[in-house]
């Protein structure tokens, strides 16, 4: 039995004084109340109404149930109208963390667009690579680039990343172009990019057809953050390895030359993540799928699926 549907229906016939008049009212059957009244009865193990032939009236314990239960759906209606108008125009502080490049080159260019659309919303930005405690730095989610393990959080894709080998023209210039994975170990140099609060440095996978060679490369500089990465490739000091919506504007431009274009490195997917144990608010719920939109929208990212090699 929908308990729900079955208290509303005795609300009905008490306010009514007839269980035709209920059912009327209520676009039901009559035999349909009459069976939803007796069900709550049977559950209750209570009589809640006298039946006359003429008239309907609620017994002394139906006439309390009456009392208590119709300031209880009340407050029930009143809040699921509360949510679906904070669905509609959500409002209040949003706290959320990334990585820099995701922050300056792809969220805050476009941002004017979800202000205008939900202009109650107070979004404060964390910009960094580096791993956030969602529980205690108070933040509602986080965005970040690859699989989350951890069990006591929820992870939501947004998109994937593809990953791009770009250069500058001055730096190919002195070195030439590199022809095969095998060229980044001699010849030329990498700009090393390590994971901020580790010591881990990215993974550089590339495969053409069912060759996969692991790139490990020399270096003489390394970064922890993203927004360093691109300024050293564009200073010329070395290849950089990294997801296109990154690089893409730079490559449209000239100021970076791929390479290395028959290669290919495994799509990276990004994920909004919150803590399992968290209500997802509304606010947060318009932000996913604003930022899902967003995703679809930008000719460097990929929309969600399963990482392609």
């Amino acid at each position: 039995m929908d308990n729900l549907t079955a208290v509303r229906t005795f609300l009905r016939v008490v306010e009514t004084g007839s269980f035709a008049r209920a059912a009327d009212t209520l676009q039901l059957p009559r035999n349909t109340v009459t069976k939803l009244v007796q069900q709550l009865e049977a559950h209750l193990r209570i009589k809640l109404l006298n039946r006359t032939t003429r008239r309907v009236s609620p017994t002394s314990d139906g006439t309390a149930y009456y009392e208590r239960m119709v300031r209880l759906v009340e407050e029930w209606d009143e809040v699921e109208d509360e949510l679906a108008r904070a669905r509609s125009h959500p409002r209040g502080r949003l706290r959320v963390d990334m990585g820099t490049t995701i922050a300056s080159l792809l969220l805050i260019p476009s941002l004017a667009a979800f202000h205008a659309r939900y202009p109650d919303v107070q979004i404060d930005i964390g910009a960094s690579d580096r791993p956030v405690d969602l529980v205690g730095e108070r933040v509602d989610c986080v965005i970040r680039a690859g699989t989350v393990t951890d069990p006591s959080l929820i992870a939501r894709q947004l998109g994937s990343l593809p990953q791009v080998a770009c250069a500058s023209p001055a730096y190919l210039a002195a070195h030439g172009m590199p022809a095969h994975p095998a060229d980044l170990e001699q010849d030329h140099t990498m700009i090393r990019y390590v994971y901020a609060g580790s010591n881990r440095a990215q993974q550089v996978m590339l495969a053409r057809g069912e060759e996969t060679v692991e790139v490990k490369g020399r270096h003489f500089v390394s970064v922890n953050e993203s927004g360093a990465l691109l300024s050293a490739a564009l200073a010329g000091l070395g290849i950089m390895y990294a997801p296109a919506f990154i690089s893409g504007r730079h490559v449209d431009s000239g100021a970076l030359v791929p390479v290395l274009e028959g290669w290919r490195g495994p799509n990276v997917p990004i994920c909004i993540v919150y803590p399992a144990n968290r209500h997802l608010s509304a606010r947060v719920r318009v932000f996913v799928d604003w930022m899902i939109e967003l995703f679809r929208a930008s000719p460097y990212t990929l929309p969600p699926g399963p990482p392609r090699g």
